[in-house]
């Protein structure tokens, strides 16, 4: 792996300055969940955020996105 896990929010926003492709997107997927975790979220809380309204994605990219996240959830110890 080429990127490091992020552990807190900035450096989840840090990987913004850096080339998106499949490896960063999992990283940073990785990356909230375990934050959401540490936090005391469940997966409920996480799934409800992602669902959220947004303008930068629709309806249909935040399911798929909120499927991601509950993969990751369930498949990190």
């Amino acid at each position: 792996m080429h990127y490091p896990i992020p552990a807190s929010r900035e450096e989840i926003f840090a990987l913004r300055s850096r080339p998106v492709d499949e490896e960063m997107i999992a990283v940073a997927i990785t990356g909230v969940v375990k934050l959401a975790r540490s936090q005391g979220q469940s997966l409920d809380d996480l799934t409800a955020e992602v669902l959220q309204e947004d303008p930068l994605l629709d309806r249909v990219q935040r399911r798929w996105l909120s499927n991601l996240v509950e993969q990751a959830w369930q498949a990190l110890p």
